[in-house]
């Protein structure tokens, strides 16, 4: 099956937070490390932050550093993005994605991705 389904979107007001979720099935997550992703409407698609399988480093975008959190459990399958003071123009589409391979990567190439999950939506606005 081989699948990420992202949960935890919704409307919220701007300085508010929430977490979004990741949970894969089909596969474990021991040897992949995940990337979360967001397209705003009308935009690219945008990398955010990455975490590593092996010793659980991260990585984040500059214009969400600060405010985003990734982490991951690999017991549950899960992984989570918790995003603090959001601002109108997080309002995205938010996607994750597994990549297998080198344990040391973590980064914004879309290709090294294998899979995707569908999206979440969070909508930010008063």
């Amino acid at each position: 099956q081989l699948q990420l389904v992202e949960s935890g979107g919704g409307l919220v007001q701007p300085g508010g937070s929430l977490r979004l979720s990741c949970e894969a099935s089909g596969f474990t997550l021991d040897y992949y490390a995940i990337g979360w992703f967001r397209q705003a409407p009308g935009k690219e698609l945008e990398w955010v932050s990455c975490i590593r399988h092996r010793d659980g480093s991260t990585d984040y975008a500059d214009s969400v550093k600060g405010r985003f959190t990734i982490s991951r459990d690999n017991a549950k399958k899960m992984v989570y993005l918790r995003i603090d003071s959001l601002k109108p123009e997080d309002t995205a589409v938010y996607y994750c994605a597994a990549a297998q391979g080198d344990s040391s990567w973590c980064g914004l190439n879309k290709a090294r991705y294998n899979y995707w999950g569908q999206g979440t939506k969070v909508t930010v606005s008063s």
